[in-house]
């Protein structure tokens, strides 16, 4: 496990707690290069729109279960009686317009991967395939949608994505690492800094 150097405990303000802490020193900001592993981010980003990542959090495991792993080709393959069993499901978020996304969104994970070799190879283009690497002081200063949010959010759209606006796709550029928004007091700014998503 990931912890701040001795005698550091600097984090980002929002990193309390037993799930958002951890989720913050292991997973936060770093680079992925695995499509499953981006496919289930953007279930959850787009399961916490108008709700808190906490919230989300607490249900992963939920969610993994109910998702398959989190495996685009077992979910692409979800029909009616798949969703209407979800819609039943306690262990996840009960949206109908949420849970027929991420069915949709891995019938569009797979065309990516058809078109573009891979998803990971498709988000990564979008930042040059290297870790844009923020300097902010304080938490007020994150942004939450960028210009470059707002033409990945438009692109995903073009190819069938969706609950992808461009807050949930700049949470995703933030968690999967192609963007390093910790604050650069936080102990993880720097070990994932410039040249972490190379």
């Amino acid at each position: 496990m990931t912890k701040p150097p001795e005698g550091s405990t600097a984090r980002c303000a929002w990193a309390t707690g037993e799930f958002l802490t951890p989720y913050h020193d292991e997973e936060w900001g770093v680079p992925i290069h695995d499509d499953r592993r981006h496919y289930e981010f953007l279930v959850l980003e787009a399961a916490q729109a108008g709700l808190s990542w906490l919230t989300v959090l607490r249900r992963r495991e939920g969610y993994r279960q109910a998702f398959c792993d989190f495996d685009p080709e077992q979910v692409a393959r979800f029909g009616d009686r798949q969703i209407a069993t979800l819609l039943e499901d306690p262990g996840i978020i009960r949206n109908r317009a949420k849970v027929e996304s991420a069915v949709a969104n891995a019938r569009a994970v797979l065309s990516v991967q058809e078109s573009h070799g891979s998803l990971d190879a498709y988000l990564w283009d979008f930042v040059g395939g290297a870790t844009v690497v923020n300097r902010w002081t304080e938490t007020a200063q994150i942004p939450a949608r960028t210009e470059l949010s707002e033409r990945l959010s438009k692109d995903l759209r073009r190819l069938g994505f969706r609950f992808v606006g461009p807050v949930v796709c700049y949470s995703h550029l933030q968690a999967a690492g192609l963007i390093n928004d910790h604050l650069t007091s936080c102990f993880r700014w720097s070990e994932l800094g410039p040249g972490a998503g190379s």
